[in-house]
């Protein structure tokens, strides 16, 4: 999601000093990569480890920095283009990172990267294309990002983990987890598992943490055999209560000692090409060349697929929480729209906090799942933009306003959108938003046979019939855990389209619409993939989507003459559900009840 919009950073000096360290002669290089991700390839990372941050001026989610003697270049996806425009001091159309660095550096590079922050698979793919021009990757030994960034860098932080209440959050026990990884193990005839993603970790040990902004994760890695289980977490972390839950099934070793603690494993358990160590496949380099390249295979993680399918206590978390959701969204509406009929002055920043307000109100609230997008009129228009409190836009009844943002609750995580207008839309805006709606229901009313990895079409037919396109359709979400979760997602990236849609995930239904420079428009849900019941059941059976957000979907935005009967009925039946469950939580604010009570009336 969206970090705070600023304004462009000056990084002039920052360059100048890094460059002096890259013609050091322990370096010797003559580009430097800079990626987004920190050690554990977390989406979001700590403020620590936001180095092409730092060095660019770039605060996007995604992106990677290249900085060559002479120049400097960042590379982002297509949701930050137009923030990357503005935080930049020249924007143009670029190739891949990756293909820059293979086909646009002279021949004979020496480039620099730091090993613990770049995949296995992608330096192997990186170092064979290099080949070809004669250029090479060098691992350097420090990091010369932090050491420009020096006495300036945040503190990393180890903050106190906490356990999950088995009965209450997790469904299943840790123990349960590490027998079922005990098995993966023993069918890849491998010696271990080492685990390095931290919503990974963090699920695994039924553990969570507040290392990181969002994501109740905490800064640890894991060797899992088949007769012990190594934590590697900083020791002022675990306290005596979590040390007595984890209790003798559990090892506890330093952080910083993951990396040698490996070169000991690979010869203690005697990990070789015949009985490898497995690593997932975004492991990074540094991990690979502890081990030893011969001693592991990479592959798609087995804790991230045992993750991804709820069991039904996460399941039904997902859904109380949801409806707590859905009633401080609805206070937080209802306010919105009060406010600016009496004429009150709001910037996108300030109503954000309130709806952070509205929620913290709520049982088992612990926080928002990622940055609010806060957007009216044209930054709604940019896919991830976040307000900066010091300087953004305020929010006007004549403007579409759109509101990305979720919650982290003990039972659940909570991510959903919705798009108004407190004035009168136009019939372009209209149009717009319907054909989103019905991208929207064409996903929520799926049905599809095991296996379907493709159902990214139905949401973009009816944008498609406008000449319209869309970004991505739906991402999972983790329970209690990252609101961006793998492996299982809708869209067009090729890890979605190759992991085949299971009963018990969980994923975001967001089609949306964006007209750059003027308005966006996006109505996200999150929809749990169940076993469908139908007359028949060729094959290997059939599954649907059960949508859990009790949030309103504005009619005032509606084309009603786009709808067809079975789009209108579905509407009114969703509206009534979110009625039925979210209008008894709101008992004691009149004004929001009647807020539901009309936005929820038939059609």
């Amino acid at each position: 999601m969206g970090a705070t919009a600023t304004g462009t950073v000056d990084t002039t000096e920052r360059l100048a000093k890094l460059r002096e360290l890259l013609k050091k002669p322990e370096n010797n290089v003559k580009a430097f990569v800079v990626p987004s991700e920190d050690q554990h390839f977390s989406e979001y990372p700590a403020h620590s480890d936001e180095r092409r941050a730092f060095i660019s001026g770039f605060n996007g989610s995604a992106g990677c920095a290249i900085v060559t003697l002479g120049c400097a270049f960042l590379f982002t996806d297509g949701r930050y283009f137009l923030q990357a425009s503005q935080q930049l001091d020249r924007y143009e159309d670029v190739p891949t990172w990756q293909d820059f660095l293979s086909k646009y550096l002279e021949q004979g590079t020496r480039i620099g990267i730091d090993p613990t922050l770049i995949s296995a698979l992608d330096a192997g793919s990186l170092k064979k294309s290099l080949e070809l021009r004669n250029s090479e990757l060098v691992s350097l030994q420090q990091n010369p990002v932090d050491i420009v960034w020096g006495k300036d860098r945040p503190i990393h932080p180890r903050n106190k983990v906490f356990s999950l209440d088995v009965k209450y959050a997790a469904g299943e026990t840790f123990q349960s987890k590490l027998r079922r990884l005990r098995e993966e193990i023993k069918k890849k005839n491998a010696v271990a598992s080492v685990v390095t993603l931290l919503d990974e970790v963090a699920w695994l040990f039924n553990l969570r943490g507040t290392d990181i902004d969002f994501n109740p994760v905490f800064f640890a890695y894991a060797v899992v055999t088949p007769t012990e289980a190594l934590l590697f977490i900083n020791g002022t972390q675990v306290e005596d209560d979590v040390k007595a839950f984890l209790g003798s099934d559990v090892e506890i070793r330093p952080y910083e000692s993951f990396l040698s603690s490996l070169s000991q494993l690979t010869t203690s358990l005697g990990a070789s090409k015949e009985n490898p160590m497995l690593l997932g496949d975004k492991s990074s380099l540094a991990v690979v060349e502890a081990i030893g390249e011969e001693n592991v295979v990479l592959v798609p993680s087995p804790v991230a697929a045992m993750k991804a399918i709820k069991n039904e206590t996460e399941i039904e978390g997902f859904r109380q929480c949801h409806v707590r959701d859905g009633a401080a969204l609805t206070r937080y509406f209802a306010w919105l729209e009060e406010q600016l009929n009496n004429g009150v002055e709001l910037n996108e920043s300030q109503v954000a906090d309130k709806l952070e307000e509205f929620r913290s109100e709520h049982d088992l609230f612990r926080g928002p799942s990622f940055t609010t997008i806060s957007s009216t009129g044209p930054n709604a228009a940019i896919i991830h933009y976040s307000p900066d409190p010091a300087d953004c836009a305020t929010v006007k009844k004549d403007q579409i306003y759109l509101c990305d943002s979720g919650g982290q609750y003990l039972d659940g995580t909570t991510d959903v959108t919705r798009t108004l207008h407190f004035g009168i839309p136009t019939d372009e805006e209209k149009r717009a938003f319907t054909r989103v709606l019905q991208g929207h229901i064409a996903i929520d009313t799926a049905v599809f046979p095991s296996g379907t990895t493709g159902a990214d079409t139905l949401a973009r037919r009816a944008l498609w019939q406008e000449g319209w396109g869309e970004h991505g359709t739906g991402h999972g979400v983790g329970h209690f855990l990252n609101v961006h979760e793998g492996p299982q997602g809708i869209g067009t990236r090729i890890g979605y389209n190759s992991t085949p849609l299971k009963a018990g995930m969980t994923l975001s239904n967001e089609p949306g619409y964006y007209a750059d420079g003027r308005y966006g428009i996006r109505i996200e849900s999150i929809v749990i993939v169940r076993e469908a019941k139908t007359p028949n059941n060729f094959g290997n059976g059939y599954l649907c989507f059960e949508n859990v957000t009790m949030c309103p979907i504005q009619k005032k935005l509606i084309d009603f003459s786009l709808l067809n009967t079975q789009e209108k009925q579905w509407l009114d039946a969703y509206h009534a559900e979110t009625l039925e469950k979210v209008g008894p939580l709101l008992r004691n604010d009149l004004r929001a009840l009647q807020w539901l009570e009309r936005e929820c009336s038939p059609a």
